[in-house]
């Protein structure tokens, strides 16, 4: 597969958007480390929110002959799928507040700067 031919499959070879908001769409991971920071962020939209954490969510479940389809592009480690699954069911119920904290680790609550 060419480089060209992945910029469209993983975001971290995509061209930074000049939009941020339209970046954090395409490329969440230069800007999110954490699902619960993508349900902290105030400035996306619910179906934002459910974009990229379904984003996520995919990659999560990506065929085993892609494995940097598996980890999201930029992040540390593969976050797992049922953090994932956990987010988007808190985002569906609404139960999503600035004092959340699921994992109980600041480190998992970094946002990153663009």
């Amino acid at each position: 597969m060419r480089r060209a031919d992945f910029s469209t499959i993983i975001p971290s070879l995509a061209p930074r958007a000049e939009d941020i908001a339209l970046d954090r769409l395409l490329s969440p991971t230069r800007h999110y480390r954490h699902p619960e920071d993508v349900l902290r962020d105030d400035t996306l939209e619910r179906s934002e929110k459910r974009a990229i954490l379904s984003s996520w969510a995919s990659d999560a479940c990506a065929v085993e002959s892609m494995p940097a389809l598996r980890q999201p592009p930029g992040a540390e480690s593969p976050i797992p799928f049922d953090v994932i699954m956990d987010a988007l069911r808190r985002l569906d119920r609404g139960d999503i507040g600035a004092d959340d904290a699921v994992c109980g680790s600041a480190d998992h609550h970094h946002r990153l700067h663009a």
